[in-house]
């Protein structure tokens, strides 16, 4: 038996070796010659510099601004179905009048469908408004008071600081306890003292305090905050606000199962319910809503989709005037070294070495410039924007360094191309 041993052919090995020389040597021609007009450069390097900047930086701010939005609306859920008298979106054509007029959910509503639903995971009622929250000498006005069942932790993610959540009897009994967001708790208990086990006054009535929400923070959009809420049991919070079918404020939050990902079972069931529990005939309207979080994030996607469009044009129009610039900079750069281009050719230079010369000092100078840019809004996340926090995505690097180099290399070609097809003896004759 023979052993053959296969190595790659010698042929091969030297042409990859001279691509590889090819460039090194490409490279330092463009280093030496941007080196050597360093003043040139500088200015050339502006129009990519402010265009990078401006696509990169409005991408940036826009990509975070979406997040920190979407992350304030993390509170309605996931695998959720709002069953409401009011649309989550309006929209310019909002036609309020069509809506103002629908009863809204009832508790009788939220048993019959806990009742007779057969893809929900779980079902949960609640109602909220506004009032002042007292505890001796100290009061928050104005805090958004909400009344729950007891599923409600199941399709909310309630996170417990201290004490503990709601046990069944307590919502089922309707029994004056009360869970404190954090805000409150430091309005209502400034000194650190423990509030579990204290009693707080909610429009004069007594609650005792069995625990408290983890700090949730300040919303990007403000309003509505998780950390200045008071919650307490849906049959207690029925015996001081009003919960009829004519207000705004009463919602059944359902959740879906694993198996109905897009949760197409659970809104034809829902829809069939509610139409017969409110004896809704076949030619009517719906007179509800079931809202989902998905319809938020997508029209705020939509927006910004826009913003991103327009952030596009006017960086756009930056790198157009930059790698005009550029390609003036490049044109000049071929006619003051004409001279030198006729030698190299006549040492033997083929076209590709003159061309990747000239393309790779066009693709260097947008690249230094693209940097600068990219540097400058890194350093500007560092800046506090109070509650929006700016972050520079490895995305927008990887798109600011490819169209930095896309841009280097179309403003470099037409130069690179007419140095590339000089003639030799005329090229050397140039003065």
């Amino acid at each position: 038996m023979r052993i053959q041993f296969c190595f790659p052919p010698r042929t091969q090995n030297r042409t990859v070796l001279k691509k590889l020389r090819l460039i090194y040597e490409s490279f330092r021609f463009a280093y030496n010659a941007l080196k050597a007009n360093l003043l040139r450069t500088i200015l050339s390097l502006l129009g990519i510099f402010i265009g990078i900047f401006s696509i990169i930086g409005v991408l940036t701010f826009i990509d975070s601004l979406e997040r920190d939005i979407k992350n304030s609306m993390e509170f309605l859920g996931t695998d959720i179905i709002y069953f409401q008298k009011w649309p989550f979106v309006g929209g310019p054509d909002f036609k309020w009048w069509e809506y103002v007029n629908r009863p809204q959910p009832t508790y009788n509503e939220f048993t019959f469908l806990k009742r007779n639903l057969k893809n929900a995971s779980a079902v949960s009622f609640m109602s909220n408004q506004h009032a002042v929250v007292k505890r001796k000498s100290n009061s928050a006005g104005r805090v958004e008071i909400f009344g729950v069942t007891f599923e409600h932790s199941v399709t909310f993610d309630v996170k417990i600081a201290l004490g503990r959540d709601f046990l069944p009897h307590e919502t089922d009994g309707g029994r004056d306890v009360a869970l404190l967001g954090h805000q409150i708790q430091k309005s209502l208990f400034p000194n650190g003292e423990n509030p579990i086990g204290k009693t707080i006054k909610v429009k004069g009535k007594k609650y005792t305090v069995i625990g408290t929400m983890k700090e949730e923070g300040d919303s990007f959009l403000g309003g509505f905050n998780f950390d200045e809420i008071v919650t307490i049991p849906y049959r207690s919070y029925a015996k001081i606000f009003y919960t009829g079918p004519y207000g705004d404020q009463n919602c059944v939050v359902i959740k879906g199962t694993e198996t109905d990902t897009k949760l197409s079972k659970l809104e034809g069931e829902l829809t069939g319910l509610i139409r017969k529990k409110r004896a809704i005939k076949p030619t009517e309207k719906n007179n509800f809503e079931l809202n989902r979080p998905e319809a938020v994030t997508g029209f705020v996607s939509g927006i910004f989709g826009m913003f991103n469009i327009g952030g596009w044009i006017i960086g756009g129009l930056a790198l157009l005037v930059g790698g005009f610039g550029i390609a003036n900079i490049m044109f000049v750069s071929v006619k003051e070294r004409t001279n030198l281009i006729g030698i190299q050719k006549a040492l033997g230079a083929k076209r590709l070495f003159i061309l990747s010369q000239f393309i790779f000092e066009a693709v260097v100078l947008c690249l230094i410039g693209g940097a600068a840019g990219l540097i400058l809004i890194f350093l500007i996340t560092f800046i506090p924007f109070g509650t929006l926090n700016v972050i520079l995505s490895f995305k927008n690097i990887i798109i600011g360094i490819g169209v930095s180099s896309f841009v280097g290399a179309m403003a470099g070609l037409a130069p690179a191309l007419k140095a590339a097809q000089m003639d030799p003896v005329e090229a050397i004759r140039t003065a």
